[in-house]
């Protein structure tokens, strides 16, 4: 799959003109809110885990991270990425590309609380070098998403004590 396959997919749901491509790599968080001049935690990142045997796709927000505890509470196994030599043929995404658009069959997808702060959100768009952006509610619609759960920490403010 690729930027364009993403692009006819979300074609359907009128957002395909959201997408952009850059030069360079955004593969990282810190690189994609560089070329979108935002903050990294507006930077909708998807985590690929393996449940069951079963791809689980996780978006979440870019200063999040995965809560091992709270992810086996939820999914009733600790978190397990796929390994990156097989996300293309699991999730249908490379590296640096996954996304929750146009995914392979099965594979199903949860938006992490931590990505309610904002209105907008710029995930991937199957490629190294890609993104879209959308709000909270497109980006619902466009994911299929099964469901909003809460399995990141580290984006929290805490509170003094």
């Amino acid at each position: 799959m690729s930027v364009q396959s993403v692009k006819e997919y979300l074609r359907q749901y009128g957002v395909e003109d959201n997408v952009v491509e850059f030069e360079r790599s955004s593969a990282t968080v810190e690189m994609a809110a560089q070329d979108l001049g935002c903050e990294p935690a507006l930077i909708a990142k998807t985590m690929a885990c393996d449940v069951d045997g079963h791809a689980v796709l996780v978006v979440c927000a870019g200063d999040a991270k995965l809560w091992s505890s709270a992810f086996k509470k939820q999914f009733g196994t600790k978190p397990r990425f796929v390994p990156a030599d097989q996300l293309t043929q699991e999730v249908g995404h490379p590296m640096g590309g996954v996304c929750p658009f146009d995914v392979r069959p099965g594979v199903r997808t949860y938006l992490d609380v931590s990505l309610r702060r904002f209105d907008r959100v710029f995930p991937a768009a199957g490629s190294a070098n890609s993104a879209v952006g959308l709000t909270l509610p497109q980006l619902e619609r466009c994911s299929q998403a099964r469901g909003w759960v809460d399995v990141c920490k580290g984006w929290r403010q805490e509170s003094a004590a």
